[in-house]
């Protein structure tokens, strides 16, 4: 399957698609094993940059010549810096990147947001540019924010210009993370020992990537049909469906992201390269503050090496120390987007946090070291803090504030209308053809009470997997042989066959 977007200008090349599985992965590692094994270090690091920038344009050439321009200015800065003798010249150069990096972000992701809402206030009529917002700028802008503040503290070496692309745009956390740092991939990429193939590595890295990949074929896509569905006939829901649809929202989220981190970790593997964790089955968190502990693993360090740490963290007073808390989540939410839902979203997020930090409910068995005033039960602060990100997720998944405070209307409502047959029957799946066509046969009219136990049943499974081990704790246990081998070859199975949804990653958006 390829994914066609309206008005992208192309064909996307997703890890869940077969001319990605088929033609480009094993491409990419062959060549890359071939030219290390004969010695040609160099020439195999200008292959993966080059396949790198290959997957990316595949997207779209337009996003080609934009990642390139954003890796020329950041490498020329870098260059510069060599000549930086002073703390003056090191902070106008610091000043330089942080205005060339963010003002690039700002122009591709946020111009027609700032100016929109300038046109609503002041009644000016500034000319929207309707720009095509590029895919994983806000990760590969982030990962080169890092590289140059850190060259500009003198913490970072000027690399070789190709070390430094195959940094940027290796393919596995390009368009959607882990939001990486030099001084975990360099090192990385120059040992050669670890160009040679690596058995145990690459049998981690398929099982890995299959895992990730059944999350998101098989769970993630199912539950985004009635999920669509329902945010997009906001009006006519009721309660129970109301409620289930974000229920499937907060399972496909999940799945989403942890297929894509596990895939993301699984293909590094492939090349024994090991990136970061970006994910750590957050809704098994008794607090907000610990699910953003777990959630995103890589924006959080990011956000609280290169903005929280440099507001002040918690070394100033008190009232201090939880303002720039609240500033990291609400730049976190609109880093997410340019709407104000992804601001109203982050702002719920930064509150939570904070309240957290007031210590004034603790949770017993946490690991919150500072004491509270009042402590509730491990699996009550469990309930809490998944029942708060979800109604949270109304805003996330929201086109607009309308629709969000709609969707809370609706679920509190407290009306049937019996509309939820309607969203359960968008689970026309291929695996329930069967069934349905049985059901059909002998009793047409029990369909729709088919389809809503198909639902039903769904978010039980979701439920049930998140509260198992992870992929990445599975892979790290099981012995690859045997019956563990079996299911992660029927699971790869099962996802080729089911390459039959349109879809892309949530995060492909950000």
């Amino acid at each position: 399957m390829l994914y066609y977007s309206e008005g992208s200008g192309g064909y996307f090349m997703l890890f869940n698609s077969y001319i990605f599985i088929f033609i480009f992965l094993p491409l990419v590692l062959a060549g890359w094993y071939f030219l290390n094994s004969r010695g040609f270090y160099q020439t195999a690091t200008c292959f993966l940059a080059a396949m790198s920038l290959w997957f990316y344009g595949y997207f779209n050439p337009y996003y080609l010549g934009i990642i390139l321009v954003s890796i020329l200015g950041n490498y020329l800065l870098s260059f510069l810096l060599r000549f930086s003798r002073t703390k003056l010249s090191d902070r106008i150069f610091l000043l330089a990147g942080l205005a060339f990096n963010l003002g690039f972000l700002f122009y591709f992701k946020y111009y027609d947001f700032f100016f929109e809402n300038i046109n609503a206030v002041f009644h000016t009529n500034v000319a929207m540019h309707n720009i095509l917002l590029p895919l994983g700028i806000s990760f590969f802008t982030f990962q080169q924010v890092s590289f140059i503040v850190d060259r500009c503290q003198h913490k970072a070496e000027h690399y070789p210009f190709i070390d430094y692309v195959t940094f940027v745009t290796f393919f596995p956390q390009l368009v959607a993370g882990p939001i990486v740092l030099y001084k975990e991939m360099m090192p990385q990429f120059a040992d050669k020992h670890l160009r040679s193939f690596n058995q145990e590595n690459f049998a981690k890295g398929i099982a890995l990537f299959t895992l990730g990949l059944s999350k998101k074929v098989l769970l993630a896509d199912v539950l985004a049909l009635p999920v669509n569905y329902g945010f997009t006939n906001t009006a006519f829901l009721d309660s129970p469906s109301t409620l289930l649809v974000i229920l499937a929202y907060t399972f496909e989220i999940y799945f989403d992201f942890s297929g894509y981190s596990d895939m993301a970790m699984g293909l590094g593997l492939l090349f024994n390269i090991k990136l970061p964790v970006n994910f750590n089955s957050p809704y098994k968190a008794c607090t907000v503050k610990e699910l953003w502990q777990r959630w995103h693993i890589t924006l959080s360090r990011f956000f609280i090496q290169y903005v929280y740490i440099p507001l002040g963290g918690s070394r100033k007073r008190k009232v201090r120390t939880l303002i720039n808390t609240f500033l990291v989540f609400f730049l976190s939410g609109l880093w997410h987007g340019a709407n104000w839902t992804y601001v109203a979203w982050g702002s719920m997020q930064g509150l939570l946090v904070v309240f957290d930090n007031l210590h004034l409910i603790g949770v017993r068995g946490s690991n919150e070291k500072e004491k509270a005033r009042f402590y509730i039960p491990k699996w009550l602060g469990v309930f809490f803090t998944f029942t708060f990100f979800n109604l949270s997720l109304f805003f996330f998944r929201s086109d607009s504030m309308t629709n969000a405070f709609t969707m809370f209307r609706n679920l509190f409502s407290f009306r049937s209308t019996g509309y939820l047959t309607k969203i359960a029957a968008q689970l026309d799946i291929p695996e329930f053809y069967l069934i349905k066509q049985a059901i059909n046969l002998f009793q047409p009219s029990l369909l729709n009470t088919a389809y809503l136990i198909l639902f039903v049943l769904l978010l039980v499974i979701s439920a049930v997997l998140i509260s198992r081990k992870n992929a990445l704790q599975l892979v790290e246990e099981k012995s690859l042989t045997g019956k563990f081998s079996l299911v992660i070859v029927v699971l790869f199975c099962w996802c080729i066959i089911s390459f039959s949804q349109v879809s892309t990653f949530i995060y492909f958006n950000f």
